[in-house]
């Protein structure tokens, strides 16, 4: 009678072990950072952060669309949660720059990636459920999943740890825009933009206050050092030729991205940035010269299918990689990856939009 009980015990082991084996959930795909040295990959290093930046941000200032930098924190400093504070929707779609397009023959079309999760300070943030719906109402011609893209793209992974230190519920849906003539960010913002005025509708969701938007882009790379050998300093490098950059870069500002937003300013923007004879060539040095047209065609056109009317944007900011101190991060085991000087330096824009 003792075997038999140890029997029919040992063998109710083996069934419940089997049946919790094969009920094991299955393990997520998490995207890992790229960058852990520009940007904060713990929460005790974006607590610091954010305690030694000086923040001045109204609290009620709520964006749908944003345009924010991607550089080192060391240099961006206050700029992020200047632009980010006020994006106050749990869900934030980012159009982030996809700086490596070349080395995989990515153009013309949108890049999402599969993964369940993106690694971040305070915990993984969720993918929403949203991308999958965007992907099967999008066309084939239009969109493409690459994961080994989006895996070592830095420009996302800049924006995440400011929205997700406001808000640890954040959700996020990843875009790339890799080189794309102005036609082809027409033919996308329109579709991209009914899919998501239709996922919006089915899911009860309100624009600006349950989805957002982020356009990630540092404005120019200036300088004649560092550059891989070309010089992107047509004004010079001297105090004359950096004031002239500078307005330079405000007259695109100025001219493109703030008070009411049209087609024709967008399209304006792309002139200013891209060589009209080679979609993929640089004219003015800003990488965003994709994510930025293409991400607000996409806000444009989804705010005239939610409210019948256009964005307006409003100046944020602006400022350089040289034109203020350095926040202190070495301490933090955190640094710059790359020189900031006259010969070598970085703009960066932040513009919101209601």
């Amino acid at each position: 009678m003792k075997t038999l009980k140890l029997v029919i015990i040992f063998s109710v082991l083996i069934v419940f072990s089997a049946c919790k084996h094969n009920n094991k959930p299955e393990e997520l795909n998490i995207r890992q950072i790229v960058d852990t040295i520009g940007f904060a990959q713990y929460d005790w290093q974006m607590d610091s952060i954010m305690n030694r930046l000086e923040i001045s941000v109204e609290s009620d200032i709520k964006w749908r669309v944003v345009i924010s930098p991607h550089d080192d924190y060391a240099y961006v400093g206050n700029l992020y949660p200047e632009a980010l504070n006020g994006i106050k929707a749990k869900t934030v779609i980012l159009f982030g720059v996809a700086h490596k397009a070349r080395n995989y023959d990515l153009e013309n079309k949108i890049i999402f990636d599969s993964y369940d999760e993106w690694s971040a300070p305070y915990g993984s943030v969720k993918v929403s459920d949203i991308r999958n719906d965007l992907i099967s109402n999008l066309p084939d011609s239009l969109i493409i999943v690459h994961d080994e893209m989006q895996s070592v793209e830095h420009s996302l992974e800049a924006i995440i740890p400011f929205l997700q230190y406001n808000n640890r519920e954040l959700e996020i849906i990843p875009i790339l825009v890799p080189y794309m003539s102005f036609e082809k960010m027409q033919q996308i913002s329109i579709s991209l933009s009914k899919s998501l005025s239709s996922v919006m509708d089915d899911r009860n969701l309100s624009w600006g206050d349950d989805i957002a938007m982020v356009i990630t882009t540092d404005a120019v790379h200036y300088g004649d050092e560092d550059w891989g050998g070309k010089n992107y300093a047509p004004y010079g490098t001297d105090s004359v030729g950096l004031k002239n950059a500078r307005n330079h870069e405000m007259d695109i500002i100025n001219n493109c991205l703030i008070d009411d937003l049209s087609i024709d300013k967008v399209q304006s923007f792309v002139n200013y940035t891209v060589q009209e004879s080679d979609y993929k060539e640089y004219k003015w040095t800003w990488c965003g010269r994709y994510s930025v047209p293409l991400g607000l065609l996409t806000a444009y056109e989804l705010n005239k299918l939610r409210n019948g009317t256009g964005l307006s944007g409003s100046f944020i900011a602006y400022a350089n990689s040289i034109d203020h101190p350095v926040l202190k991060v070495d301490d933090l085991k955190m640094g710059t990856t790359a020189p900031a000087n006259n010969r070598h330096w970085v703009g960066y824009p932040a513009v919101g939009y209601k």
